[in-house]
């Protein structure tokens, strides 16, 4: 085996791969976004562009969206490059020590607040540092804080996005290289030559389930009740009936509405129109647990409804919500009915199979809502041989962030073979290769769906499995995600056609030429 070769990179420890060096040259020579499969080193070929800049006695920052990304980064910059004073900078850090680094360490990786903050109130500026790392560049759009550190690199630093899945949106791409100076787009896949000889077979598995009666009559009733409120809010003029009933289409007329009820319109039609919106999406997000997650999670919603409604401040539409006949009749079925959804068996069974073909394997399970999460941990507990660990967010008593680290650190070692997670462990964590993935249910975002599946065929191949619950929106999020990414590539390529038609190439630094003069 060949390994890469550089004088600030330890020596026998990083395999030389013909695309990863390629793409860093790529990135020397002007401010780049690299779009690589989860995976496939997009690390390296930033820890390549690091040391080539701080052989020149320039200084390099990393930026990565949370703690546990910038710990891990860290600790991978700490190992591999030699001669280096690596510093990891966050909240938590003192102002004073952090501008004290910022002098003295040769790279930092920071939190982009922290940074974005400190450059902002003017605690020090980039001007020693020759490139700038944004990790998950997709981030890269609106107010985020990349933005923000971006807004204050100099002509003179080179600038380096990293991602495995920017937008199927071509606008939304743009934004992303407009906002962080990003002019050439470096894209490999998994069927380009030089990218092939390193990928694993990773089996994609569609498995599809039918609903049961309970949930079926749950279903018709609260679809029934959202038709009719759709309906009424169509008679109001709020709600165009060509547009269907979708959470985007109903936070549209409730932004209308409260943008005309600042500017004084306090009418029957205003106040009207505001109670019967509430109620569709609390309407429109039943059907959605329902469909896809089941009943234990459709209890846990509907127990929140009615502890709300008997609250002295209860809206108007919550009131009016649970007296409603066909509420109560569907509550009740919900309440009493023994029925689970089928995704739940599929997924045990799936989860036991894998485990029983090799006792050495390793799973993780997707699920969009933490109640569900909880609930497959208990069920996926009882199989034998299955030691099961849950991921979840920070927000609303969640795991911290090195309860997050830890968990995953007993995934990796083999204190857990499965762990059920939410959208926390799509994104940039270093997640144990893993033998199986599970999508308990389809995600409408290219972007996610990309970022769960390259949890798997990473070092070894891999099965995804996907579940979709026949006639749901299920199949909706599927084939919304599916289209996004055929899109996603060949709008990037265009793209990044005109970026290097748009912007000359950057010359290297370094020594003059005369033919430069």
């Amino acid at each position: 085996m060949k390994y890469l070769s550089h004088p600030r990179i330890a020596p026998g420890k990083i395999e030389e791969r013909e695309y990863q060096v390629a793409m860093a040259k790529g990135c020397l020579g002007g401010n780049t976004l690299i779009i690589l499969p989860t995976g496939l080193g997009k690390t390296v070929v930033a820890l390549y562009v690091a040391a080539c800049i701080l052989e020149r006695s320039e200084k390099v920052l990393m930026v990565a969206p949370t703690k546990p990304l910038t710990d891990q980064h860290g600790a991978f910059f700490q190992e591999n490059l030699v001669g280096t004073k690596v510093g990891i900078v966050n909240g938590n850090t003192k102002p004073e020590v952090r501008t004290a680094m910022m002098k003295e360490f040769d790279l930092i990786v920071s939190t982009p607040q922290t940074v974005a903050n400190d450059l902002e109130n003017g605690r020090y500026d980039l001007e020693d540092f020759g490139l700038v790392i944004y990790d998950e560049a997709h981030r890269g759009t609106g107010n985020y804080a990349y933005v923000t550190v971006a807004q204050h690199c100099g002509e003179h630093m080179l600038s380096m996005g990293m991602t495995a899945s920017p937008s199927s949106d071509l606008d939304r791409i743009e934004e992303i290289c407009r906002n962080l100076a990003l002019t050439r787009i470096d894209i490999r896949g998994d069927e380009d030559p030089d990218v092939s000889p390193y990928v694993f077979d990773t089996y994609v598995k569609r498995i599809e389930v039918s609903m049961p009666k309970d949930l079926v009559s749950i279903i018709s009733l609260l679809q029934g009740m959202l038709d009719h409120y759709i309906v009424e809010l169509t008679r109001l003029g709020l709600f165009d009936p060509n547009w269907p009933p979708s959470t985007k289409h109903l936070l549209v007329v409730g932004e209308t509405l409260q943008r005309r009820l600042a500017r004084g319109e306090k009418t029957a039609i205003v106040f009207r129109g505001l109670t019967v919106q509430a109620i569709c999406l609390k309407l429109l997000h039943a059907v959605g647990l329902a469909e896809t997650q089941g009943m234990s999670a459709l209890r846990s919603y509907l127990l929140k409804i009615d502890g709300e409604a008997k609250k002295a401040s209860a809206s108007k539409g919550t009131k009016e919500l649970v007296d409603l006949k066909e509420f109560k009749d569907m509550a009740h079925i919900a309440m009493t009915s023994p029925v689970e959804h089928p995704k739940i068996s599929r997924v045990m069974s799936i989860v036991s199979r894998v485990l029983i073909s090799s006792a050495d394997s390793k799973i993780i399970v997707f699920s969009q809502y933490r109640d569900t999460c909880d609930m497959l941990v208990e069920k996926l507990s009882t199989i034998p041989g299955a030691r099961v660990g849950k991921l979840i967010g920070q927000s609303r008593g969640g795991l911290k962030q090195k309860e997050q680290m830890s968990v995953l650190g007993d995934f990796h070692s083999g204190v857990f073979n499965v762990v059920v997670s939410t959208s926390v462990g799509e994104e940039g964590l270093d997640v144990a290769s893993t033998d199986a993935v599970i999508f308990y249910e389809p995600v409408p975002s290219e972007i996610r769906t990309i970022q769960r599946r390259g949890r798997t065929g990473r070092s070894r191949d891999g099965e995804v499995y996907v579940l979709v619950a026949r006639g749901t929106v299920d199949e909706v999020f599927e084939k919304s995600s599916k289209k996004k990414e055929e899109l996603m590539r060949s709008r990037l390529e265009v793209l990044g056609r005109t970026l290097r038609d748009r912007v000359p190439p950057r010359k290297e630094q370094g020594q003059m030429r005369l033919v430069d003069f």
